[in-house]
């Protein structure tokens, strides 16, 4: 090798080493994967929930998660957000955070973002207030009482709900909006707090077609930015999302691939879509 090509590597050597350096709070992505869960085992009054589960997200990627009732996708989701506290196995957010030593807040905070199937929103606010409230910012009351958006927030807000097809429903008191709509609220109020990671549970659940058809739009239009994890039935949903699927039975994964492969795998076939 040349001087020239030496020098050349020890540099490329240097930038390596530097690149992966860390800001305050930032996420360690370098190995490119957001979420990575390992031989988690959780059990209820001798009934495994999950057993020896592994799984790994990808930073960026969409994952379609389905299963039988019981197979342990709550539960999981549990894990990941800290409300349960696995009885074995590691659960880590990026390369170094070890998600089973966080609180909840810790975890929230860390950027991971949780939708349940059912759409907790502010109903005798406008919509434009529900996502004013949803965005990080400092949440003491005196601030919170007192403050007035900058230009460049009132901008984030109106951002959001164009981005969540709401900006003709900006003054609209949230109550008054369909069942879709408070689900993309809900949705917006979650990315109004910048999470890296969303888990998402059955959110077409109640969806008229069109509305479903447009949270489909809505969810390829996130990933790369954000990763999602979305627990579903709708296998017309899930076709539309593409990418992944993770099938989960009794507690563990049963099979991966696209939509067509798990669909034509036969214990796939046996223990959830034949039924």
């Amino acid at each position: 090798m040349s001087l020239h090509s030496s020098e050349a590597s020890q540099q490329w050597d240097d930038q390596a080493a530097t690149s992966h350096v860390l800001k305050p709070g930032e996420l360690d992505l370098s190995h490119k994967v957001i979420l990575y869960l390992e031989d988690i085992s959780v059990s209820f009054d001798g009934f495994k929930a999950l057993n020896n589960l592994s799984l790994t997200i990808d930073a960026g990627e969409l994952r379609c998660i389905i299963g039988p009732n019981g197979a342990g996708k709550t539960t999981m989701m549990d894990v990941i957000t800290g409300k349960t506290r696995p009885e074995s196995g590691s659960a880590f957010f990026g390369q170094t955070l070890d998600l089973t030593r966080l609180s909840e807040p810790e975890i929230a905070h860390a950027g991971i973002g949780r939708k349940f199937q059912k759409p907790t929103i502010f109903e005798s606010h406008s919509v434009f207030e529900n996502l004013e409230l949803a965005m990080k910012t400092d949440k003491r009351v005196r601030r919170s009482l007192f403050a007035v958006l900058a230009d460049g927030q009132r901008d984030r807000v109106a951002d959001m709900l164009r981005q969540i097809r709401l900006a003709e429903q900006a003054e609209r008191p949230a109550g008054l909006l369909s069942h879709g709509q408070k689900q993309w609220l809900e949705i917006g109020m979650l990315l109004m707090q910048e999470p890296k990671l969303l888990l998402l549970d059955e959110p077409v659940a109640g969806m008229t077609d069109d509305e479903t058809e447009r949270t489909g739009e809505l969810f390829k239009s996130l990933a790369g930015k954000h990763s999602l994890v979305v627990v579903e039935h709708d296998m017309a949903f899930i076709e539309q999302l593409g990418g992944k699927v993770t099938v989960l039975h009794e507690g563990a994964v049963l099979a991966e691939g696209d939509l067509a492969t798990v669909q034509n795998d036969q214990r796939v076939i046996e223990v959830y879509l034949g039924r």
